[in-house]
């Protein structure tokens, strides 16, 4: 199984291992001055070590302050760069796999702030993100002088001991910005037609050729199709390849989207896995040379089933990050230990973990990931009897994290099963492969033997006979209570809904609209009840990402779900519900059953109780403060990897 992943293949020359490709993301571990970091050779080195063939670092500035998409993003515009971007092509090299530099210019998509000027763009034609201004038009000279930038930058790259470069030609940046006719509107040869539209892009893949040698390998990553308003379409983007190839393109990446039609660029859970597999078949039908396929590629069976005909590399994007051992894992048939992607897009898109301020790239089900070097898990000093009480997915990682450095490990659940409010937010709709992290994390336990003990309450005396020498408490969070009166029913919290020990009524109120609320309402509708969701703040779903948020909603508006926000409950009463708007009163009649998903509170009963005891107690996740999941998960394993 998994030959085709496995078997080696070609990029121009370039001979590369098997069809695993680590595609561009963002890191936010560069230096500040945009040279590479120790810290960002280890994490491709361990992607390397993981055997993904090809590794093709994040988006890397070729032209200085235009060309800046960010503070401290990774730069190639001067020799000063090329040191460190040796250390890094060595330190992936030494690993077995080969390398290439992203060459990026983000045109509009910056803003003065950040350049200190006027952005640039094909044509004066803003971006479609609010505050980025209006860029200026480039002139001819400085398309061409550009066209020498990449050239200069790549050969950088080649001299740095880099095995190719890839020419970042969508995503709506700069390049992008000139072959889409919804951002190019310019009268000469570089607009208009689409032959002149497609012509930067030639003349940038020629220049490298002759500055590099036509032996150096070019990659050109595009988006099948822009999502946008007048954006490119796919059928354009099939002719844009066959001119790239026939430029002398060595492989095309196929994305999808922009960075104004983000989530589809970075694809949550709610997308199917392998969603643009679509443009990337069409593509490699238009084109003889390599085609690079990415969207949701999470899954080994579809991704070996990818290849047969769709694609010749597979890029692994939010997967690569989950697991730098992917590859290996997969060639060693040990699938159930692979750290899956659930599509969360959490702590692998600038959100901040448990140490304040680290915000580099990392994984809610693998906290090792982005701390490379920095989070290891290392044999204990001294075997100790640990017990951790509590199996959600903070308790269950610390369980197996301080069984895999030695420890004897027992854990506590009164419920029946493990995963704690993990395993209910793959209720939803959209949100199956949340189950995969639970499964994961009860493989990890399996694995390192802790002794999990379901239904099993973790009393006084049952911790005194465990006679542990320190307790971990990850007891969670319980739902907080409403105080609202309610005259002829209970009030239900969303948890009993999707749990399934309560079941919905025809006409149902859900009160709060944060992620808990809003899902329960997809998941409820789905079923084909009515629900209204009621929330006191100005916007619903304020904590969700904006991908997660963008596919939820149309999924709730689709389903007929009334939302009403700046809306504050004033009583409830035979099955009619009181509501105080901005527009004045309002009433909802015919109620069957009010729920609550206003949040929940920490739970922890025993830290006191547990005061005089000699064992040293440790509390994690919610227990002490409500959180993410991404912050249970990782204060549980830096609680385990400190005992």
């Amino acid at each position: 199984m998994y030959e085709n992943l496995f078997h080696k293949g070609k990029i121009g020359r370039l001979e590369l291992k098997n069809r695993f490709v680590m595609p561009p993301m963002d890191s936010g571990m560069t230096e500040e001055n945009g040279e590479v970091s120790e810290r960002l050779i280890a994490y491709y080195a361990a992607r390397a070590k993981g055997s993904f063939g090809l590794i093709i670092t994040e988006y890397t500035s070729v032209d200085y302050p235009d060309g800046m998409a960010k503070k401290g993003q990774l730069s190639l515009y001067d020799d000063r760069f090329i040191p460190k971007m040796k250390k890094l092509a060595e330190a992936v090299h030494r690993e077995g796999s080969r390398i290439f530099i992203q060459l990026q210019h983000p045109g509009r998509e910056t803003t003065s702030e950040i350049t200190g000027r006027q952005t640039v763009s094909a044509s004066a034609v803003p971006s479609l993100l609010q505050g980025k201004g209006i860029p200026r038009e480039l002139r001819k000279d400085e398309i061409r002088g550009l066209t020498e930038k990449f050239a200069k930058a790549a050969l950088r790259a080649k001299t740095a001991g880099m095995d190719g470069v890839e020419i970042q030609c969508g995503h709506g940046y700069l390049i992008a910005q000139f072959l889409s006719g919804s951002a190019n509107k310019r009268t000469d040869e570089y607009g208009g037609y689409l032959l002149n539209r497609i012509r930067f892009a030639k003349e940038i893949i020629r220049a490298v050729k002759e500055t590099c040698g036509s032996d150096f390998p070019v990659s050109c990553r595009i988006s099948g199709e822009e999502r946008i308003p007048g954006g490119l379409s796919l059928q354009e983007s099939m002719v844009i390849a066959k001119e790239l190839e026939r430029a002398g393109a060595d492989a095309i990446h196929v994305s999808t989207g922009t960075v104004a039609s983000i989530p589809w660029l970075i694809g949550p859970a709610a997308l199917s896995g392998g969603f643009n597999l679509k443009a990337a078949k069409a593509i490699k039908q238009a084109v003889h040379i390599p085609v690079i396929c990415v969207g949701r590629m999470t899954d080994p069976l579809l991704a070996e089933y990818a290849l047969e005909e769709t694609a010749d590399f597979v890029s692994f994007g939010r997967a690569s990050i989950a697991d730098p051992e992917l590859p290996n894992k997969i060639k060693e048939g040990r699938i159930n230990e692979i750290v899956p992607c659930v599509g969360c897009i959490s702590r692998c898109f600038y959100t901040e973990g448990v140490i304040p301020g680290d915000k580099a790239i990392s994984c809610m089900l693998n906290p090792f990931s982005g701390h490379e070097g920095i989070l290891e898990i290392t044999p204990a000093e001294k075997t100790k009897k640990v017990l951790v009480v509590g199996g959600g997915p903070g308790g269950l990682e610390a369980a197996w994290v301080a069984a895999a450095r030695g420890h004897k490990v027992t854990l506590f659940e009164k419920d029946a099963q493990c995963g704690g409010q993990l395993r209910l937010a793959a209720i939803p709709p959209g949100k199956h492969e949340m189950a995969k992290g639970i499964a994961y994390l009860m493989n990890m336990n399996r694995k390192y033997k802790v002794d999990i003990r379901t239904d099993t309450e973790a009393t006084l005396e049952r911790i005194k006979e465990a006679a542990p020498e320190v307790v971990i408490l990850a007891t969670g969070a319980i739902p907080t209570e409403i105080s609202l009166e309610c005259t002829d029913m209970p009030i239900t919290q969303a948890m009993d809904i999707l749990n399934g020990t309560e079941e919905p009524a025809q006409t149902n109120l859900i009160i709060g609209g944060g992620m808990v609320g809003l899902e329960t309402a997809l998941y409820i509708a789905s079923r084909g009840y009515h629900v209204d969701v009621v929330e006191m703040q100005q916007a619903a779903g304020k904590d969700l990402n904006k991908g997660v948020r963008k596919f939820l909603f149309d999924e709730l508006k689709e389903k007929g779900v009334n939302i009403f926000t700046s809306t504050r409950i004033e009583n409830i009463e035979n099955g009619t519900v009181s509501c105080i708007t901005p527009d004045g009163k309002i009433k909802r009649r015919n109620i069957g059953k009010v729920i609550s998903a206003v949040g929940s509170k920490p739970f922890d009963p025993l830290s006191e109780k547990l005061k005089e005891s000699e064992c040293k107690v440790i509390r994690i996740g919610d227990a002490v403060c409500v959180r993410k999941a991404y912050a249970a998960i990782e204060e549980g394993a830096r609680t385990a990897l400190c005992i």
